[in-house]
């Protein structure tokens, strides 16, 4: 590790986000409350502040976005964008998505998933390489949202594009937040006005029928532009994290083959071994807030008006928390980890995503015990959001 000059982090610099885990370092050691002059933010990278803040709805407002160039940007957030509010209009909406987002629900769709894998994966087999992302990232999770919402299995590519093109960005640039593109959910809206006259066993009719008591104290349902914002939220953040998992998974197995191969000689590892890529490689590696009183940390004010960012990859690769911290370890017993957020924001998706994960391994480690990958073909996604591979080409062995 370099200790020569001052530490810079930017979220937007490629170069920095190929392997941000040493300067990760170097902020929790040097600057654990880091200030960015030139795109003023500030910047909290230890676990026990990520813990601190996180929860602290009040002083860490996610009312202005929870990405640090919507909160820059003053855009003003539709109505009934759940991940975009606070409590106590936030947990009215997310009890709603509660009731219809059910473990049940979820578990429903494990044949599904598995079967999906299955149709992709087969016919790779006897193949000498191929590109995970391509394969099974880039498809996956959309066409799992697809199944959960109703949407016709022939729209889904399209829809999954369209998400992407919202997220990526040009090197060292930002996303479009003109028009508010990131936030329109009118790409649901045709399916939206078809469903509520097809009413169906999936997400979009419960969301078009549930009865819910509002912030006025009037028993209703839901607008259409509430239900079209609940559908992107929903879609948005399954898609695109989702995929950048697989990649993960992927990549981490390549570069330790002993935990590989144990996964493949015993499969009741696999959920352990999810939770730990997750922690090592997390697809959503800093979540940022707006600062809405003077807080301290490391005797320093943060003064309102602030933004923050709270650097989870650094958090869940923290020494006082974890032993060994960048080492993986399919074994290790994880209480906490932060790569799906903490408190009332906890990802409401992330029993989904771990089951596509654990599927998705276990259905590649059947056919494909020993894979290595090509690094020379292998190339990051760039946003500014998510961090993950957009081609991974794996070496069958």
């Amino acid at each position: 590790m370099t200790t020569a000059g001052p530490v810079y982090w930017d979220p937007y610099d490629p170069a920095l986000a190929v392997d941000p885990y040493p300067i990760y370092r170097r902020l929790r050691e040097e600057k654990p409350l880091y200030y960015n002059e030139k795109h003023d933010f500030y910047a909290v990278s230890r676990f026990a502040d990520c813990e601190r803040g996180l929860p602290d709805t009040k002083t860490f407002s996610s009312a202005r976005g929870g990405i640090l160039e919507l909160i820059k940007s003053g855009l003003e957030i539709p109505p009934g964008t759940l991940i975009f509010e606070d409590p106590p209009i936030h947990d009215i909406h997310r009890r709603l998505l509660v009731r219809v987002f059910t473990p049940r629900r979820i578990s429903a769709l494990e044949p599904k998933v598995r079967e999906y894998c299955r149709q992709v994966l087969d016919p790779l087999v006897g193949e000498q390489r191929f590109d995970l992302i391509q394969a099974v990232g880039a498809e996956m999770p959309m066409r799992v949202i697809g199944m959960l919402m109703g949407i016709p299995e022939g729209d889904q590519a399209e829809l999954r594009d369209m998400f992407d093109d919202r997220l990526r960005t040009e090197d060292g640039g930002q996303m479009d937040l003109s028009e508010g593109a990131i936030l329109s959910g009118e790409i649901f809206g045709d399916y939206v006005d078809w469903r509520k006259e097809h009413p169906s066993d999936d997400l979009m009719t419960e969301l078009l029928t549930a009865e819910f008591t509002d912030e006025n104290g009037v028993t209703r349902t839901l607008t259409r532009d509430e239900v079209l914002s609940y559908v992107t939220v929903v879609a948005s953040a399954g898609n695109e994290t989702t995929g950048r998992l697989i990649g993960w998974i992927g990549s981490t197995l390549a570069d330790h083959p002993d935990a590989r191969r144990e996964l493949a000689a015993d499969r009741s590892l696999i959920p352990n071994a999810i939770e730990e890529i997750l922690r090592l490689q997390p697809p959503g590696p800093f979540i940022a807030r707006y600062v809405t009183e003077d807080v301290t940390f490391h005797d320093t004010t943060v003064p309102a008006g602030s933004a923050v960012v709270f650097i989870v990859a650094a958090a869940n690769r923290d020494e006082e928390r974890y032993p060994e911290p960048d080492r993986l370890d399919i074994r290790r017993r994880i209480s906490q980890q932060l790569t799906f957020g903490l408190g009332a924001h906890y990802c409401l998706g992330a029993a989904l995503a771990r089951l596509e994960g654990r599927v998705a391994l276990d259905e590649i480690l059947t056919r494909f015990p020993d894979w290595d990958v090509d690094w020379d073909g292998a190339k990051l996604a760039q946003t500014s959001s998510v961090r993950g591979w957009e081609t991974l080409p794996l070496v069958i062995g």
